[in-house]
């Protein structure tokens, strides 16, 4: 397969009065065209902001502090962020589903105005095609009588089908990669449903890629190829879906697949919190971040440095000092 998308040890800090937020620190990860990535972790790991720093998004006092990120061919970080060549990439190229459609979407312009305004400009096209267009594109996402729907505005709508106009907006452009941030945020499960599905045929249809930014494993299990598992601003481990859910080598990947509800467990299970709390990302550990919350951990962990990246199987990496390839049998906590 054809890699489209190539991060490479991307950092972006925020510069607060408490001192440097070291929100995504050393990230690298691919995406490979016609393909569906995930990348999972819990709030304030860095998940969104990865996804922000590729399409430049980042105001202050955030800023892209090292890295790349290549798309097709070209390192677009090279770019200013409002330079006409990032402009162009942006949106056309590279569009992105915000997690909320209700602060996303501007509550004093009709669905239309929105939608045809990024068709305009991407596209050239004249408002008569460009209105055509939009209806076309939202009875592809499923809202009824969208000849009708076109024009109201975003309170009009309800939180499901405002999330099919961010979708049918984000394709709008025929991209070649969409990235999806927490797209199924506040739905209920019947809803979150649908739109993955959904949202899978539509990339399917105009044969983009696309990145699953979610907060729960159960989300990307039947639509990701490969998932990247982020904590503390690092990816910690990645791997092939099946691997990931049958193989998992990260502590924090184990308990993550331990908060998720399974049909196939014996009635009476309960769930295992992660107990503890995320690192605070100003004053990071010299050790492994997860270490206070880890129950493989061992004497090397508590001397050494956050281990780097090793492959543990066929594309399958970890951030892991401690020999985990019995899952079976994991250690008491300490």
């Amino acid at each position: 397969m054809t890699e489209l998308l190539k991060v490479n040890n991307l950092v972006t800090q925020f510069k607060t009065e408490s001192g440097i937020v070291k929100a995504v620190n050393d990230v690298s990860y691919y995406l490979n065209e016609l393909e569906i990535i995930g990348l999972v972790g819990e709030s304030g790991c860095g998940k969104s902001v990865s996804q922000l720093s590729v399409m430049q998004l980042i105001n202050a006092p955030g800023e892209i502090t090292g890295g790349e990120v290549i798309f097709e061919g070209k390192n677009i970080l090279k770019y200013r962020p409002h330079s006409p060549q990032m402009r162009a990439i942006r949106g056309a190229r590279i569009a992105m589903i915000f997690q909320e459609p209700m602060t996303s979407l501007n509550p004093v312009l009709t669905i239309g105005q929105q939608l045809t305004e990024m068709l305009v400009l991407h596209l050239n096209m004249n408002p008569e095609a460009a209105r055509k267009r939009a209806i076309e594109l939202l009875g592809m996402v499923g809202i009824p009588a969208a000849e009708r729907r076109i024009d109201d505005y975003p309170h009009n709508f309800s939180g499901g089908m405002r999330q099919r106009v961010m979708i049918a907006m984000g394709l709008s452009c025929n991209p070649r990669i969409l990235i999806a941030d927490e797209p199924t945020t506040a739905l209920d499960v019947t809803t979150q449903a649908q739109l993955l599905e959904m949202m899978k045929d539509m990339v399917e249809h105009f044969r983009a890629s696309l990145i699953i930014v979610t907060h729960n494993l159960g989300v990307v299990a039947r639509y990701a190829k490969r998932i990247y598992i982020m904590y503390a601003g690092r990816i910690v481990e990645s791997g092939t879906t099946k691997d990931i859910f049958s193989k998992p080598r990260h502590p924090y990947t184990m308990g993550l697949l331990k908060c998720i509800p399974r049909l196939d467990e014996e009635e009476g299970r309960k769930l295992v919190p992660i107990e503890g709390l995320p690192p605070n990302l100003i004053n990071m550990p010299p050790t492994c971040a997860f270490l206070p919350r880890c129950s493989w951990k061992i004497d090397r962990c508590y001397k050494e440095p956050w281990p780097e990246i090793t492959t543990v199987g066929d594309n399958h990496y970890i951030r892991c000092y401690a020999d985990t390839s019995d899952v079976k049998n994991e250690p008491e906590k300490q």
